[in-house]
């Protein structure tokens, strides 16, 4: 009988559970290893909010943060699983070292789901960019390094699970699935067929190849890479393709794309371009390349960099670029423009720099009247750039009106087309600063401007509508200046350089050597698809970074971080070892839940006896 009522009263419960919503989906993608057993979606609104879905193959523990520079110590890491009896557990940590975590003080990952089968364990939960906790890492517009990890059973050890390091950039705009896919579309590649890779550190390779023949004007909405891997990784540092015009006057066959035949080097106007890390792209829904009109390129010149550092020889390369072609047009002609600081001849970075800007002028004064409107951007860089400060910021009036991108973190091993937050216009007029900044702690040479990977880029190439006639718009300080500025005597900007080798370089002549060549005299080189060139001159003007907004803790109250707070929550935290025990993990409610759950099998076990 008393089971019998107990049995009622469990049907006079009403069912809290059916009538749940589900989950709205998540927009992003990526899997977070390259053995695809980490697997995570994401998703970001304008409450300053992430979501975090990961479905990760095992049945223990399963770990998720971010680390500062791509280590384990100072991490933030969220550390969540199913136990065998079917409780959960979940909770919010930081690494103090290699060997050590601590729980947070303040919990500010809240959980979502948490479910488990028997192949995968599944996370679903979200934070805020900003808590109020200083052991929580900012989610930014930077490249963030995502640490992952997950063992066989429930007792977590760091040191004997999986872990797995990888760098993303969360904050997407457009997903595939805003992009508007034509019904009619072909695909045309362009690569290079059969080429034998040099055994040299550093190959440009050059050929030039016809556009297809088309009836009508079509559009290229859409590039992705064809790329060779040579022992599971791949040699090809970047690729650009640059449109050309009339084929009888460009050369034929592969050679290097800046060596003794200055006929390789032709046509500087970029169509599109792919660098390590990057994958396919598709452009906004209003504009993509016209090709099959008398303005538009017959020919392009396919370069490919090559970074064979180990020196391998034998290797054959087949990479390249793949075109989308539609003859739907969109309401736009795509553009690219390039700007930075011009390369060669007189861009240098001093050896043994903590930190090093450099800056590259644009001004927009010989463009012509049409205002122009910013969609995505592509950086290349090389080994040098630091994971600290890279901006491109667009000036009007003199005045700084907002910054286009910045990266805090950048990863040579990831450099990609992204979309701008939102769409910004450059009027006739403005000018468009890009700083980079540089680390050379471990040379004890000059770096140099050029195109070995060891010598060193700072370029942004803006992909804008409606396309214009201009090509690249860059620039660079009077060498001579910064000479004498340091002590050296130079008629000319190449005896600038040469004498950039007989500074002595320390702290001192560093920090003097970079506000030379801000406040020098800069030169910015405005080149047409037609490559006539025109030199404006300018000067450098201060970026201002904004203060970074108001914190949240779980709960959406705002706060603001303080050195006191940092100290009293560092102080109230207790180490713990890395091997962490799984019950010290369980939150409280969920301790709680689970001895509710093992008070009603007994229950339930008592009433089938």
């Amino acid at each position: 009988n008393a089971c019998k009522l107990f049995f009622l009263f469990l049907l006079s419960i009403p069912c809290l559970c059916s009538s749940q919503p589900s989950p709205p989906p998540l927009r992003f993608s990526a899997f977070l290893d390259d053995s695809n057993m980490v697997f995570m979606r994401w998703d970001h609104d304008e409450e300053e909010m992430m979501t975090f879905e990961l479905q990760v193959r095992t049945v223990g523990w399963v770990a998720f943060g971010f680390s500062p520079h791509g280590e384990l110590p100072g991490s933030d890491i969220v550390i969540g699983g199913v136990f065998p009896n079917g409780s959960i557990y979940f909770s919010d940590w930081h690494a103090v070292d290699e060997e050590n975590l601590k729980e947070d003080n303040s919990q500010d990952y809240q959980l979502l789901s948490l479910t488990e089968d028997e192949t995968f364990t599944t996370l679903r939960f979200k934070r805020y960019f900003q808590t109020c906790d200083p052991n929580d890492l900012d989610i930014t517009g930077d490249t963030a390094r995502l640490i992952s990890a997950f063992g066989t059973d429930d007792t977590v050890q760091f040191s004997k699970g999986q872990r797995f390091l990888k760098s993303l950039f969360l904050m997407r705009v457009i997903s595939p699935t805003e992009l508007n896919d034509p019904k009619i579309f072909f695909t045309y590649d362009l690569k290079l067929n059969d080429f034998p890779i040099p055994v040299d550190e550093t190959t440009y390779a050059c050929t030039f190849i016809p556009l297809p023949i088309v009836k009508q004007k079509h559009h290229i909405y859409k590039f992705e890479p064809i790329i060779t891997t040579h022992q599971n990784r791949s040699m090809v540092h970047h690729i650009l393709v640059y449109a050309c015009g009339n084929g009888s006057v460009l050369p034929t066959g592969i050679s290097d794309c800046y060596g003794a035949d200055p006929d390789f080097a032709l046509c500087s106007q970029v169509v599109v371009g792919w660098a390590v890390g990057g994958g396919s792209y598709q452009f906004p829904n209003e504009a993509a390349i016209s090709i099959g009109t008398p303005m538009d390129p017959q020919y392009i010149r396919l370069e490919i960099h090559y970074s064979n550092f180990d020196l391998i020889p034998g290797l054959i390369d087949n990479s390249g670029i793949r075109f989308y072609c539609t003859p739907e047009l969109r309401p736009y002609d795509m553009g690219v423009l390039q700007t930075g600081v011009f390369t060669f001849p007189v861009h240098f970075i001093p050896p043994g720099a903590d930190a090093y800007k450099s800056y590259g002028l644009c001004k927009s004064s010989q463009f012509n009247e049409v205002n122009v409107t910013l969609v995505s951007i592509l950086k290349n860089y090389h080994m040098a750039q630091r994971d600290y400060s890279e901006e491109a910021v667009r000036m009007e009036n003199g005045e700084q009106v907002r910054i286009i991108c910045e990266d805090n973190k950048y990863d040579f091993a990831l450099q990609e087309t992204r979309d701008l937050k939102e769409v910004i216009t450059i009027k006739v007029g403005d000018e468009i600063l890009v700083e980079c900044n540089f680390q050379t702690l471990d040379r004890t040479e000059i770096t140099f401007g050029g195109p070995s990977t060891l010598n060193e880029m700072c370029l942004a190439f803006l992909f804008y509508y409606p396309r214009n006639n201009i090509s690249s718009c860059m620039g660079y300080p009077d060498i001579q200046q910064i000479a004498h500025t340091l002590g050296q005597e130079a008629s000319d900007a190449m005896e600038g350089m040469i004498a950039m080798n007989y500074v002595e370089w320390n702290n001192e002549t560093i920090k003097t050597a970079e506000k030379a060549a801000k406040e020098a005299d800069q030169i910015v080189m405005i080149k047409t698809i037609d490559e006539l060139q025109k030199n404006e001159s300018g000067i450098i003007r201060d970026i201002m970074i904004p203060e970074s907004g108001l914190c949240h803790d779980i709960s959406g109250r705002l706060g603001v971080r303080g050195p006191q707070v940092t100290a009293n929550l560092r102080g109230a935290a207790a180490v713990i070892s890395q091997a962490l025990s799984t019950a010290e993990i369980l939150p409280l409610p969920l301790l709680l839940l689970t001895q509710l759950s093992f008070t009603w099998l007994l229950t339930s076990s008592q009433c089938r006896i």
